[in-house]
C-alpha cells in the first residue's frame, strides 16, 4: 500500500502538520487504527506533562510491597503494584 503526505490539523493547538509517508507506514505496521491528533509540538508538551506528574506512595493491596501511583488513593477502593495489577487484569480476561 503506498502512502502519500498528508495535512492534518492539531486538536490542541490548531496548528496544521504533515502526517509524512513513512509516518503512516510506521503506524501502520504497529496496527494503530487512528491518525495523529495533535502536532509534533504538542504530543511532547503532553508527554513531559505527563512525566512530570505527582506521585503517591502506597502499598499493595495485594503483595504489600510499597509502589507509587500517579493518583491519590482512597480509602474504599484497593491500590495495587504494577505486577500484582497485571496478574489480576489477566485474571479477569478469561
Amino acid at each position: 500500500m503506498a502512502f502519500e503526505d498528508r495535512t492534518l490539523t492539531c486538536k490542541e493547538c490548531g496548528k496544521e502538520f504533515v502526517f509524512s509517508a513513512s509516518e503512516q507506514e510506521f503506524y501502520a505496521e504497529k496496527g494503530f487504527q487512528n491518525d495523529p491528533a495533535r502536532c509534533f509540538e504538542c504530543r511532547q508538551a503532553r508527554k513531559r506533562q505527563r512525566n512530570n506528574r505527582e506521585m503517591f506512595d502506597v502499598l499493595c493491596a495485594e503483595c504489600g510491597c510499597e509502589t507509587q501511583v500517579p493518583f491519590k488513593p482512597t480509602e474504599d477502593r484497593p491500590v495495587y503494584c504494577r505486577d500484582c495489577y497485571q496478574k489480576i487484569r489477566e485474571q479477569q480476561e478469561y
